[in-house]
């Protein structure tokens, strides 16, 4: 494992949740973290750390990768969190939508590598997101696993096209980030119990858990083109 200590790591996605949970890991590493998406307002008063500064960027738009590709210049690390979920049956399933979870999660990382890889040092990484639908299907997430399947394709071509710089992805499980909030506490409670009923590690997972496989990941000098999954086992079942 090589220490990130003194390497600048750039973590996009929001200020709380895994991105929050993963930022703060690779701080803990010793790393210098810039986080960056579209608000970075709400950025910026997420963190408390002079290590940690607030950037503006939308993985829709190449421009504003470009830009915040040119205004960092050489970054050591990239960890790409964000995601726009497309849920729904196949019949409910807007093409707005769809194209805007493959804009986000797919296109994005896709850019961030096209516009940050020549300025990363060749014992840099990339780190994006996947996730445990890409390899078990369930009704209402055909999109989400598409999505995150084109991950799992573009990591495996992206760790050769770049290589030496390396390439991975982490694909979660069910993961209690605050995401289900919306549910009420009821039904996400009954979606817990019934996730962690089937699952063999019998819970849900935290975002601290994923972002120590991040972390193991940027570390991981022998690790490229993976898909890691840390989902309790969740797929099995």
């Amino acid at each position: 494992m090589t220490s990130l200590k003194d390497r600048t790591v750039l973590v996009i996605g929001r200020g709380s949740g895994i991105a929050r949970a993963v930022t703060l890991a690779v701080r803990a590493a010793g790393a210098t973290v810039v986080v960056a998406g579209r608000d970075e307002e709400a950025l910026a008063k997420a963190y408390d750390d002079p290590d940690v500064t607030a950037a503006t960027v939308d993985l829709t738009d190449e421009a504003s990768v470009a830009a915040l590709a040119e205004r960092l210049g050489r970054v050591d690390h990239v960890v790409s969190t964000a995601s726009a979920r497309a849920r729904g049956t196949v019949g409910d399933l807007a093409h707005d939508v769809v194209l805007r979870s493959f804009d986000v999660k797919v296109l994005g990382p896709l850019l961030l590598a096209k516009h940050f890889a020549p300025r990363m040092p060749e014992d840099g990484s990339f780190v994006f997101f996947s996730g445990s639908s890409a390899r078990k299907p369930a009704a209402g997430m055909l999109a989400v696993g598409a999505t995150n399947a084109a991950v799992d394709a573009l990591t495996r071509g992206l760790a050769v096209e770049l290589a030496p710089i390396r390439v991975n992805a982490v694909s979660p499980g069910t993961i209690d980030t605050g995401a289900y909030d919306a549910l009420g506490d009821e039904k996400k409670a009954a979606l817990f119990a019934a996730r962690a009923a089937t699952s063999p590690a019998r819970r849900v997972g935290r975002p601290e858990e994923i972002a120590e496989a991040v972390v193991f990941a940027l570390g991981s000098t022998f690790l490229t083109g993976v898909s890691l999954g840390v989902d309790g086992g969740e797929p099995l079942v």
